[in-house]
């Protein structure tokens, strides 16, 4: 019973002056009587207020009431009298009847039971009034929890926004379901005490039940539907609940109300105009969800009202062209002219289709009068491909402009509904959301919920109620909104606006809307969706709607309605008119991410060298150094990782260095030199082979680190270093746009295996590899693949290089013209560039030479396993010396290149098995006749270094040898361009492994035969004689 006490004294009812002044305020008091005795309705049941009794005056009703909250805590806390009173009262008996005066001191104790408990024939009701506030709470949660689900969400009326039909027993739809919480009919005029945990009494504390259902109707069930009930944050939840619940919120003035007009009509007459125009022509148009430029251009205007500076947006191909006219505010003479067949293509690259290019403009938001920067970034027709692209590119502009909190960049990102359930990378980026290293404090989702996905209804389309369910894993609340309401679209994106700026936690504003037109302007959708097409041409358009409702309520006239339209209309005709002018498809007005200074104002680079690589002798020596101890004091390391800080040591004292201390080097001197590295993936920080050690971890304090790169000088730039979420796809994307935003940073991303990238192929595809063709953008990007055959089976062995040399964009039949600057230039005329380095040198060169190159290229580096241990595959000071640059082929210098004329045979190769053949060479005493190339470079090809090679061992014949299997690896690409190299000349032989579909064997033993038998066919000089 405590608890029921406790419970009761929190939900205590209202006395009868407060219940005179609360409920007062709202109706006339009505009095009771019986006879000529003046009497007040049970003070549990308020239906009728009450007029004072003369007892209940001045200061006696206080003690009175204090007198009752010690009853309800303790019955026995106050005279039997008083106790026989409380309960009469609440029984249901009128003050009069309820009170009765004690007995006298000389009546026999026997009398006393009968007489006092004559009125108390109903068991004592402090339960029933507990049951009844409870029953109330419970109410309004429900609504709380699940009002969304009878919330008037489709604009067609004829589908139900989370595919369920059923109305949740415990939302009040009928006053026949009020006995789902032991309620009925007449309770509906009872007043009830508002628990804190709702809104919807404004400055009230109490209500009739009647006007607590219609006030939670009107917050939850109307066109807005919310759910953050999941939200296990109490503050953000009263917060939503205050936004969403207090009476007469979503009031707007005529001003704001002809604003939102104009911007209807903006949204509207531009896909008309474009309908008009090219009505044969694919635009993705937004007929159906008009509402989504003023909803964007409202969550810009609240973010610059909260400090925010630049708003960096990616977004699917519906509507693109609308987001680009009337919220980036591009210019449309620069729109229309990309719908004219007669435009000469781009003065470099080959394009993209217009619904598919970026943008960025800087200028002043009209509604704050503050600058602020858009962006948006070009994509893919893949969906949702964009949202890591953007989270990194925004993540990148916080870091450069030191926002922490994400106060002054944020990002906002568009969905279509079949995609934002259907694609698994939006689940793998909003598990990025509160990742340190990959936050971005929040940002605002807007999904254009068409209710179809191309000809796919969304009952096929996904299994949770809503498409926007996946957002419940990171806690962001979503508001879900009928498109066609104007109004309520606009007040929930103020509200998700505030929400982000306030919390820095994504959140989700579901447009519930539907598509004019089919999948494109072309196709036809009743084939499929006859009923909601049917629906879809009687729909009223909602510009129309709201024209009409604005003109009803006297806030614009007719006449002032269509001025605004044609004013409009003729803008866009003027534009119309200039973009016939427009001969030559410009790309840099469509750049999503602009360097400025990095290149020539033309846009080219400033130079076409690039310096030497290498550093001095001290530098190398002092970054050494470094790497080699604990730069804080008191941290206590692990005695194994003391080991290799000493081995380290020893390394420096003899001028050589390991793979770990290669890559030390390299990211050392760039820091040093004021370039930001950034290095991520899964376990980057250990290195999957435990060889990095980049964050040392101290053994006696719990979570505390050291990052010795971050204390090589005062003035360095910062050093990330950050383990990711087991994600390729969306981590790589991430990356991708971290890199976009600066080419001074070197932004690299590491797999754990290289076969691990083929789990983020759509990255590769469609923004590393193609990105500067399609939009003219160029990215500095770096991938490191942990590529070989080591005999651990067919997974971990291969990160596939025959899938990125065969995507390399040069000529392999064409022997390109040898100049002095050849080597430069083929990298900047490449599309990306793939390595495969044998010795930690040459790693430490085109680490550098990717910061140093005057232009920005992605780098393909398929990095060792067994060579970062391997005592031969290390370098020496020397080789890193100022004066010292990356070789793309590192040729024979050993015997063979003393007479060259006596060389039989010359393999070319690449990677870890040139060590495998030296070994073998020496074992078999073939250093004289058999001379071995390393191919460090493998696209661009080094034409002119194999063909100097070729010339040097002129009577050798030629042998390509590899690990992997013939129809994978390297040598469907590299025969074709040797032996274009030699004019075709002689054969190019294959010694490696037979062709097979898995990339290794599992076998131990199969593996050491299979290696035998390459090796065997490598230095057997009569293995091809029959085949000349």
């Amino acid at each position: 019973m405590h608890r029921l006490r406790t419970c009761a004294a929190r939900l205590r009812p209202l006395t009868a002056s407060q219940a005179a002044q609360t409920v007062g305020q709202q109706r006339p008091l009505t009095v009771a009587s019986t006879g000529n005795t003046r009497t007040f309705q049970p003070i549990r049941c308020y239906s009728a207020p009450v007029a004072s009794e003369p007892f209940l005056n001045g200061t006696s009703s206080n003690y009175v009431e204090e007198m009752y909250f010690a009853w309800l805590e303790d019955p026995k806390s106050v005279h039997k009298s008083w106790d026989v009173f409380f309960r009469n009262a609440n029984a249901g008996a009128p003050p009069g009847a309820a009170y009765q005066s004690p007995l006298s001191l000389s009546a026999a104790p026997g009398l006393a039971a009968p007489q006092l408990s004559s009125l108390v024939g109903a068991q004592p009701n402090v339960e029933k009034l507990v049951e009844d506030h409870l029953a109330v709470q419970s109410l309004i949660r429900a609504y709380q929890i699940r009002g969304h689900h009878v919330a008037q969400l489709d604009p067609l009326g004829i589908l139900d926004a989370d595919l369920d039909s059923c109305v949740p027993t415990d939302i009040i739809t009928s006053s026949d379901k009020l006995g789902f919480y032991g309620l009925n009919e007449s309770d509906l005029d009872k007043v009830f005490r508002l628990p804190t945990t709702t809104f919807i009494g404004g400055s009230e504390t109490a209500l009739p039940l009647k006007e607590i259902i219609r006030r939670l109707e009107m917050a939850y069930c109307q066109h807005i539907g919310v759910e953050y009930m999941f939200i296990n944050d109490l503050e953000q939840c009263q917060w939503i609940r205050e936004k969403f619940e207090t009476p007469g919120v979503m009031q707007f003035t005529p001003e704001e109300k002809r604003t939102l007009l104009a911007r209807m009509i903006r949204s509207t007459r531009f896909e008309e105009f474009l309908q008009k125009k090219w009505s044969a022509e694919k635009r993705f148009g937004l007929e159906g969800c008009e509402s989504l430029i003023p909803s964007l251009k409202t969550i810009i205007d609240k973010s610059s009202e909260n400090g925010v500076e630049n708003v960096i947006m990616g977004m699917p191909h519906r509507g693109r062209l609308n987001v680009l006219a009337n919220v980036i505010r591009k210019e449309l003479e620069q729109i229309f002219c990309q719908f004219d067949s007669k435009l000469e293509a781009a003065d470099e690259g080959s394009g993209d289709v217009k619904y598919h290019l970026g943008m960025y403009h800087r200028r002043i938001n009209r509604v704050t009068d503050r600058n602020i920067t858009l962006s948006l970034v070009a994509n893919p027709s893949h969906l949702e491909a964009v949202d890591p692209v953007v989270q990194g590119k925004t993540k990148a502009e916080q870091f450069y402009c030191g926002d922490n909190d994400g106060k002054r960049v944020m990002s906002i990102l568009l969905h279509g509904d079949a995609a934002f359930a259907g694609q698994g990378i939006v689940y793998e980026t909003f598990h990025l959301s509160d990742l340190p290293s990959y936050s971005t404090h929040g940002t605002v989702h807007v999904v254009v919920n068409n209710q179809i996905g191309f000809t796919t209804d969304p009952r096929m389309a996904r299994s949770s109620p809503y498409p926007t369910d996946v957002a419940r894993v990171v806690n962001a609340p979503i508001f879900h909104v009928n498109a066609d309401d104007p109004e309520a679209v606009i007040y929930v994106c103020k509200v998700a606006a505030e929400w982000r700026a306030t919390f820095h936690k994504d959140v989700v504003v579901d447009l519930v809307c539907y598509r004019r037109m089919g999948h494109n302007e072309m196709d036809e959708p009743m084939f499929t969706q006859p009923l909601m097409y049917k629906q879809i041409k009687k729909q009223k358009p909602v510009l129309q709607k709201y024209a009409e409702k604005l003109i009803a309520e006297g806030v614009v006239s007719r006449q002032e309605y269509e001025e605004e339209i044609s004013k409009y209309d003729k803008i866009c005709e003027e534009a119309y008119a200039r973009s016939k002018d427009e001969k030559i498809l410009h790309i840099k007005h469509w750049l999503d991410s602009p360097w400025p200074g990095f290149f020539t104002l033309e846009g080219q680079p400033k130079s076409m060298s690039c310096p030497s690589t290498g550093l001095s002798e001290e530098d190398l020596a002092h970054i050494g150094q470094v790497a080699s101890s604990v730069p804080v004091e008191d941290f206590t390391i692990h005695g194994g990782l003391s080991r290799i800080l000493k081995g380290r040591a020893e390394m420096i004292r003899n001028r050589t260095v390991d793979w770990a201390l290669g890559e030390y080097m390299a990211f050392g001197s760039l820091l040093k030199e004021g370039i930001h590295v950034r290095l991520s993936g899964q376990d980057v920080e250990r290195g999957t082979f435990s060889h990095r050690h980049h964050v040392l971890h101290d053994q006696n304090v719990d979570k505390r680190i050291c990052i010795p790169m971050n204390h090589i000088s005062p003035d360095q730039a910062p050093y990330t270093v950050c383990n990711s979420s087991l994600s390729e796809y969306g981590v790589l994307g991430f990356e991708l746009g971290f890199a976009m935003a600066s080419p001074n940073a070197l932004i690299l991303w590491e797999a754990q295996f290289g076969d691990f990238h083929n789990t983020a192929q759509c990255i590769i595809d469609q923004f590393i590899c193609p990105g500067q063709a399609k939009w003219v953008r160029q990215n500095g990007i770096v991938l490191l693949l942990p590529h070989g055959m080591e005999g651990m089976g067919p997974e971990h062995s291969s990160a596939r290089p025959e899938r990125f040399l065969q995507m390399c964009n040069d000529d392999p039949d064409v022997m390109p013209n040898i100049t002095e600057d050849f080597a430069v230039r083929q990298l900047y005329d490449c599309n990306w560039i793939v390595v495969n380095c044998s010795n930690p040198g040459n790693y430490f060169h085109v680490m550098r030479r990717q910061i140093l190159l005057p232009f920005r290229k992605p780098l393909i580096v398929f990095t060792p396993k067994s060579l970062l241990r391997l005592p031969e595959a290390r370098s020496s000071f020397d080789d890193m010396l100022p004066g010292t640059h990356f070789q793309r082929l590192i040729p024979d210098g050993g015997v063979a290149a003393e007479h060259p004329e006596e060389v039989k045979r010359l393999i070319f190769c690449t990677g870890k098995v040139y060590y495998e053949l030296t070994k073998e060479r020496k074992n078999r005493g073939m250093e004289g006749t058999v001379a071995i190339a390393r191919m460090e470079q493998l696209s661009p090809f080094p034409f002119d270094q194999v063909k100097a090679e070729v010339e040097r061992f002129s009577n050798a014949d030629l042998v390509w040898c590899q690990e992997e299997h013939k129809n994978q690896g390297y040598y469907d690409y590299v025969k074709p361009r040797i032996r274009t190299t030699i004019n075709r000349s002689k054969g190019v032989w294959y010694a490696g492994r037979e062709s097979a579909a898995a990339p290794a064997t599992g076998n131990k033993n199969t593996h050491l035969m299979e290696l035998r038998r390459f090796l065997d066919t490598a230095f057997d000089l009569d293995a091809f004689k029959d085949q000349q």
